[in-house]
């Protein structure tokens, strides 16, 4: 993944978040939601069964091993890039900003000097995006009707693009997307996600209290209708259980730690 990641000819880009821990919690959640689903009805069900001497109980479950791996999990999020490799011998390079293969798909520069991402890669897409951009010409090039032929001018089109993205700012620019029917969005810092009307209407980001303020968090996801989730606590305040810890667990005398206070200690 670090591999597939950055602009060709230089140094591989790493995401900067902890991604295959991520994909490893989710991965081990999917296995044993399996194993739970593998069992037997009867053990699904806790139905009463006998054994052979005639005597009532219930079905017993036996376990299954939920093997699962930071490496593997990474490992399966790299779509085609091993059939690619297999079946025609093509090793997938670093890309920049865009997807390999799949024009056009790119981050662009608006006037007000944000980003935004465009998807124009379906056949229909791309002549409405064209047209909004006041490009008819490529619009209508018999040569870009289909993404084989736009993977050859990809430079032209991602040109053509980033000069009509600079001429207008980000809001402007995505709401004449929007109105085309091209699929965009913003590049959203956490500053623009905190203050984004569309997490704010899906009450993505949800209030719990902290001590004596109150801190966001991301809510729970994915939503259940009818057991929804929710954070009821956000932690404990930095040191809050020291103290409990060091009597209860460790065994420590109140001399001790009036003495580690005083030290600086605690």
């Amino acid at each position: 993944m670090r591999y597939l990641n950055g602009h060709p000819g230089e140094p591989p880009v790493r995401a900067n978040l902890s991604l295959g821990d991520t994909f490893a919690g989710l991965h081990a959640v999917i296995g044993t939601l399996l194993a739970l689903l593998a069992r037997s009805p009867l053990e699904r069900e806790g139905s009463a069964v006998s054994d052979t001497s005639g005597v009532a109980g219930h079905a017993r479950s036996v376990g299954q091993v939920v093997d699962v791996s930071i490496l593997e999990s990474v490992f399966a999020m790299l779509e085609g890039v091993v059939p690619e490799y297999d079946g025609a011998g093509v090793v997938r390079e670093p890309s920049g900003t865009t997807v390999t293969g799949i024009v056009p798909t790119n981050t662009y520069r608006s006037r007000d000097g944000r980003f935004v991402v465009i998807g124009g890669n379906g056949d229909s897409i791309f002549k409405r995006l064209m047209c909004a951009a006041g490009r008819d010409d490529l619009a209508d090039d018999p040569a870009l009707a289909d993404n084989a032929g736009r993977v050859l001018r990809e430079r032209d089109i991602d040109k053509a693009l980033a000069d009509w993205c600079s001429t207008l700012d980000a809001d402007e620019l995505l709401a004449r997307l929007g109105a085309a029917e091209v699929p965009a969005g913003p590049i959203n810092s956490v500053a623009d996600i905190c203050r984004d009307p569309h997490f704010l209407a899906r009450k993505s980001i949800e209030s719990v209290g902290f001590g004596d303020s109150v801190r966001r968090l991301p809510a729970a996801h994915p939503r259940l209708s009818s057991t929804p989730a929710r954070t009821d606590w956000s932690g404990p305040a930095l040191g809050e259980h020291t103290e409990s810890v060091l009597r209860e667990w460790l065994s420590v005398d109140a001399t001790t730690l009036a003495h580690w206070r005083r030290s600086g200690t605690l």
